[in-house]
């Protein structure tokens, strides 16, 4: 069954016109009614008018709306393309795990630790090919922002709207993350799979290095980039704000890479940890170790292209418009007394 799309769905709006259009129109109907009915009965009056109709306005009025009905839809861009289609393309299947902590505003790293990344993914993620992709998000608990997926648009759509306030519960919890991520992948693809764990490393709330080791046991490779300086930054209370985060004694709390956490986490997972500065954030490297990997045709559902069907709608329109034009409001006198299906003496 085709699928049905519009180029230009905010045209379509145009339809809430009609009932306008219907309501102006049976309102001036009324009207005109009223004003012949204060010169007497409607039966004697249509005698004395007998070329006038009081049904082809009415013709002409629903062919114009007909008319008007098919433009809207043609300006709309109406579009149909064939059904959702299985095609095979080799490629690994990538987890991006991203650290949404408080920790993460610092800005050590320029702009901050989480745009910085952010920024990294998205370049990432346009050099994808035939490559799955997913995005989990993750502070005190793990969240799946991005099921595993070919489509790199909604990819960058959903990377663009991740921020610290995107979870409920704060926290550090790498561990939650890598244990989703490990259960994120397609079920029994034989793709090689990679967990990407972007953090500062400051873990306080579970055993990231056993979560890697168990992901390395299903042959799932971890790898670590770690967002942030050794020397650390402040948190800002909020983006960009001047005021900074602190402790119960009124101190500022200054937020420090864990450059050893992240280290053994990637060693634990069989991966390969690597530390972002403000010159490069890593990723490209990590790209280059995933493109190593064994590529394995990959089973994806696409659409096919969507054809364009506007002109059939406009056409259409147009029609109608000149046959109203040419439907009088009147009787023609030479064709009034014509009855088709009287009957023969």
């Amino acid at each position: 069954m085709d699928q049905l799309r519009f180029d230009h769905p905010e045209y379509l709006y145009l339809f809430l016109l009609i009932p306008i259009l219907v309501v102006l129109y049976w309102v001036s109907h009324v009207i005109k009614k009223k004003a012949l009915q204060k010169f007497g009965d409607m039966s004697i009056i249509s005698q004395l008018m007998p070329y006038a109709s009081f049904t082809r306005p009415i013709y002409k009025f629903i062919i114009l709306i007909l008319s008007l009905s098919f433009i809207i839809i043609g300006v709309a861009g109406p579009q149909f393309g064939s059904k959702l289609k299985k095609i095979k393309r080799k490629g690994v299947e990538v987890v991006i795990a991203l650290d949404v902590s408080n920790s993460m505003m610092a800005q050590d790293i320029q702009p901050n630790r989480l745009e910085r990344a952010k920024r990294a993914i998205s370049k990432m993620v346009d050099k994808l090919n035939n490559d799955k992709i997913g995005l989990i998000v993750f502070a005190g608990e793990a969240y799946t922002q991005l099921p595993i997926t070919t489509d790199y648009a909604s990819a960058k759509l959903f990377l663009s709207s991740i921020s610290t306030d995107i979870v409920p519960i704060q926290g550090t919890a790498i561990g939650s993350a890598i244990n989703l991520a490990t259960k994120s992948f397609t079920p029994d693809s034989e793709a090689s799979k990679a967990i990407i764990v972007i953090t500062d490393g400051e873990n306080h709330e579970d055993d990231a290095v056993a979560a890697a080791e168990m992901a390395q046991s299903l042959g799932i490779t971890v790898h670590t980039i770690a967002m942030g300086l050794p020397e650390g930054a402040p948190i800002p209370v909020r983006a960009g704000s001047s005021d900074f985060r602190r402790d119960d004694e009124g101190n500022v709390v200054i937020s420090k890479l864990d450059q050893k956490m992240v280290e053994e986490i990637a060693v634990a997972g069989g991966g390969k940890p690597v530390i972002a500065n403000n010159t490069t954030t890593g990723l490209n490297v990590l790209f280059k170790e995933i493109n190593k990997m064994n590529k394995t045709e990959l089973e994806a559902k696409v659409y096919a292209a969507y054809d364009e069907k506007f002109q059939i709608f406009l056409a259409i329109g147009v029609l109608l418009l000149f046959l109203e034009m040419f439907v009088l409001e009147r009787k023609n006198r030479h064709l009034k007394d014509i009855d088709l299906f009287k009957e023969s003496k």
